[in-house]
């Protein structure tokens, strides 16, 4: 049985972008770029909406991946791996291998998914990430938060649900960068 795992770079004021929608605040260095390379050979699927969905898609082409550091191209390779479902009622179609659309975020078919699959999964993006918070979906909390604020924009967590979490693990990157990841503890 893997675990629902919602991992994101934030700001130190709590957001993924900021009222723009720019995230230039979070572009990880080389050590960053390794820890998400290392997360992320654990995750066997994805779970995108469709903003997320289109910002990551850009792994699939090699065109600028040419001159990028080696730890750049890693990831690439590794996303490239990874099964991954988008939740859209616009998308017409997917432009990436392994990628699947669904019309619906279905809570069930989330927690079968889960409970089915030997790897981990991922859900990427605030408004998703928000609903698999809502349904209790949401085993682990990944953070890594940026030294710096935005201000305001598009806050990482839901603002109306309540979680309880436990730490878990953290670190210290040179860059100033700091990793929370946090179990969602379950009431009851």
């Amino acid at each position: 049985m893997g675990k629902l795992i919602y991992a994101a770079n934030v700001s130190l004021d709590g957001y993924l972008e900021d009222e723009t929608g720019a995230f230039d605040f979070s572009v990880p260095d080389e050590e960053v770029h390794a820890f998400w390379n290392e997360h992320e050979r654990g995750i066997g699927t994805s779970l995108y909406g469709r903003r997320m969905y289109e910002t990551m898609r850009v792994w699939e082409d090699d065109d600028w991946l040419a001159d990028q550091p080696a730890v750049v191209r890693e990831y690439a390779g590794i996303w490239r791996d990874a099964d991954k479902v988008v939740y859209s009622t616009t998308l017409e179609a997917v432009s990436t291998a392994r990628t699947r659309i669904e019309r619906r975020f279905d809570p069930a078919a989330v927690r079968r998914l889960t409970e089915e699959s030997d790897a981990d999964l991922s859900v990427g993006g605030a408004t998703l990430g928000a609903e698999a918070f809502r349904h209790g979906l949401v085993d682990e909390c990944v953070l890594l938060l940026c030294p710096g604020t935005v201000g305001r924009g598009k806050p990482a967590l839901p603002q109306d649900v309540r979680l309880d979490l436990e730490l878990i693990d953290h670190r210290r990157f040179s860059g100033g960068a700091v990793l929370l990841r946090h179990a969602v503890r379950r009431a009851g």
